[in-house]
């Protein structure tokens, strides 16, 4: 109950957050439209500010939550890797994203910081991959810990490439070889190796 009822209030405040702003929205606001009085919200929150980081945090984890089902999940590493680049990729940048858009009426500065949330947690699932991948024996370490200080910089550079292209055919080519690329390099000395 507890959990539910804390849900219902980051819910009812990031739609207003949308609808009036930050700014315009009061604890008022979201007590009137989660139909909870203030002391319920101030049982959860101490004031709108810890509102607006638990809506933060919600909105980076619903954006890396296929992301972490695919680190999760029982694939070999290879495997997993080459889904979980591929769908960033496919998702785009947390700053094309509707939902942070209409969240944050192109704040750059707020909308910076989620992008940042997202990447943080994005790193971490990447890093648990490579990290198995290197265990298990899939990838090499060496190339490993040279691939995860790019990668997402690869990424990002990719997401921008595709938020400022005319021809997105030529940039989904192009996310395809980074994927194929990535993933035989770091798979190479175990290719090598193999009779």
């Amino acid at each position: 109950m507890v959990y539910k009822t804390r849900e219902k209030l980051i819910e009812v405040a990031r739609q207003l957050f949308v609808h009036k702003g930050l700014e315009n929205t009061t604890m008022n606001d979201i007590a009137n439209a989660s139909e909870k009085g203030r002391r319920t919200i101030y049982t959860y929150f101490k004031n709108k500010k810890e509102i607006y980081n638990a809506v933060l945090e919600h909105e980076s984890d619903r954006m890396v939550a296929a992301l972490k089902e695919i680190a999760e999940s029982n694939m070999q590493p290879d495997v997993k890797l080459t889904r979980f680049l591929t769908l960033r990729l496919e998702q785009g940048s947390a700053i094309s994203s509707p939902n942070l858009k209409s969240l944050f009426k192109f704040d750059l500065r707020r909308m910076e910081r989620i992008r940042r949330m997202v990447l943080d947690k994005e790193l971490i699932l990447l890093k648990n991959i490579l990290d198995e991948g290197i265990t298990t024996g899939y990838f090499d370490a060496e190339r490993s810990a040279l691939a995860s200080r790019f990668l997402l910089r690869g990424i990002s550079g990719l997401d921008l490439a595709e938020l400022t292209s005319d021809n997105p055919n030529e940039i989904t080519e192009v996310q395809s070889y980074f994927v194929r690329f990535v993933v035989s390099d770091l798979t190479y000395k175990q290719k090598i190796t193999q009779p």
